[in-house]
């Protein structure tokens, strides 16, 4: 860059304004990724208040998290054709008008809807943050920049299901949609007002269209399939096999095309990078897993151990502790030498205490089910921090943005569609077990004979043994489920042996 050109920069902003700047910019991330959790412990009140089943209520999760994972990509080509200060402050207002309709939605339909648009608005408002954090700060303080975005991004699911289930629990779940309002509209004011001298110059750059649109078609069909499958008796359904064509042909297309196209919106030729390929597999069977548990949990807690909302958001947020302040430090460290045995052992952590977790019972304190959770915190800060490192220093120096929105994009993708396999699983084997402990339960009618004679009717009793039975089905279930995926996060753990070293060190700010 020439002198001419720095002299024409935008000064970095300095005092109150820089203040203000990085307090709206890193609200903008935190209420991004808030998104992605606050309503995990909300789907039971949810699916209650709109009269669908807690299978159907998940599907607040999945469609924010598919319509994030779609517009991530475009964020790029976006900014390059409207300018990132002026797609970022509109995103951002558009993200509080979303969350306002979807507190205000009165259907599961509608509220899936605007959780759609709430999702295209909120993804490009992660990665945009952190570069605008990075352009209002001097240059030799661009650590500080990439530090405080990073905080908010580590602080925002751990607060997720607490600030939802404590709105659940006082006041009723649009709460959880409308506390975001004001924030994001007065943020998204200011940012404008302070951030407009860093507008970047636009161009008429040309946006793979056809390419988009498979994207969207394949990546639809498939969540739809996942979503409904269980409830149309998957392939018994002719609707599900017509889904599982058009996700099948449309991925095969989506490929095709995206690998001979001069300027595709996702750039698959990084995967010719072993080390890019082996890190995304590893991610994605990580994350998938890190998410399943993340959205069992509360369900268990709150319909079958009888917690309300706001505990399990305790229960469940304890997993963040230890990895809010263990991670600059496994940034610091893994830096300095190779990443591979960090993500390894994060990783394995995170199956081992899985695993620990796999021997619940209906017993159980609020002490003995967060212990484990809290340790098993430590293996996040381990898993993603340095993975990064690994996958983005494997691919070519003008390849990391592509690398590092693809990354985004198959971890938003991978929690998604895990969302709704678990859940699809979980429903299957208890309505197994069910049957099978409903034929052992009470054979000789020792315990009937004994709750009619305590004064219960006969209907009364078998609603309440077949509660118990339903409870016991459910823990069963679940620890079986949780075995299964204590040894896909250790599969996921070995994968990364096959990555080779990175070629050189990245700066974190490439990865979001």
């Amino acid at each position: 860059m020439s002198l001419a050109d720095q002299q024409r920069q935008p000064q970095p902003l300095t005092g109150s304004a820089l203040f203000v700047g990085v307090i709206c910019l890193a609200m903008a991330n935190f209420l991004a990724i808030l998104d992605t959790t606050i309503a995990n412990v909300s789907i039971s009140n949810i699916a209650g208040s709109l009269g669908v089943s807690t299978s159907q209520g998940t599907y607040v999760i999945t469609s924010y998290a598919v319509a994030e994972a779609i517009s991530v990509p475009l964020t790029g080509w976006l900014s390059s054709r409207f300018g990132s200060v002026r797609v970022f402050v509109t995103c951002f207002v558009f993200f509080g008008v979303f969350s306002l309709l979807c507190g205000l939605a009165n259907s599961m339909t509608t509220l899936v809807m605007c959780r759609v648009m709430l999702g295209f608005s909120g993804g490009p408002l992660m990665p945009l943050s952190q570069t605008l954090m990075i352009r209002i700060f001097p240059k030799n303080k661009s650590h500080t920049a990439i530090g405080i975005w990073s905080m908010t991004t580590l602080v925002a699911p751990i607060t997720g299901p607490i600030i939802g289930g404590m709105l659940c629990d006082h006041y009723s779940w649009p709460y959880i949609f409308f506390c975001k309002v004001p924030f994001a509209l007065i943020a998204g004011f200011a940012c404008w007002q302070l951030l407009r001298k860093f507008e970047t110059k636009t161009e008429k750059s040309r946006i793979d269209v056809v390419g988009l649109v498979m994207l969207v078609v394949w990546v639809a069909a498939l969540q739809i399939m996942l979503d409904e499958g269980k409830n149309l008796d998957w392939f018994e359904s002719n609707k599900i096999i017509m889904l599982a064509i058009i996700a099948a042909v449309g991925f095969v297309a989506f490929l095709i095309w995206e690998l001979t196209e001069r300027n595709p919106v996702v750039d698959l030729r990084v995967f010719r990078h072993r080390g890019f390929s082996m890190s995304m597999i590893t991610l994605s069977l990580g994350f998938g897993s890190f998410f399943s548990i993340a959205v069992i949990t509360p369900l268990w807690l709150q319909i079958y151990m009888g917690y309300t909302a706001t505990i399990s958001g305790f229960a469940t947020a304890f997993m963040g502790i230890l990895a809010f302040f263990m991670a600059p430090v496994i940034a610091e460290v893994s830096s300095r030498f190779d990443a591979r045995p960090f993500v390894f052992v994060g990783v394995l952590w995170l199956g081992i205490w899985t695993f620990v977790r796999s021997y619940a019972n209906l017993d159980m304190t609020f002490f003995q089910i967060s212990w484990p959770i809290f340790f098993q915190g430590i293996g996040m800060p381990l898993f993603f921090v340095p993975l990064t490192g690994i996958a983005l220093g494997c691919v070519g120096e003008r390849e990391i943005y592509s690398a590092a929105g693809l990354m985004n994009f198959i971890r938003t993708l991978s929690g998604a569609f895990a969302t709704s396999m678990v859940n699809t699983s979980w429903e299957k084997e208890t309505r197994y077990i069910h049957s099978e402990l409903a034929g052992l339960t009470d054979q000789h009618g020792v315990a009937t004979h004994a709750m009619q004679a305590g004064g219960m009717s006969l209907g009364q009793v078998r609603s309440s043994i077949d509660w118990l039975v339903q409870k016991q089905s459910v823990m069963v279930a679940t620890n079986q489920l949780f075995m299964v995926i204590a040894v896909i996060f250790i599969v996921a753990a070995c994968f990364i042996w096959l990555a080779p070293k990175p070629k050189h060190a990245v700066d974190a700010s490439a990865s979001h």
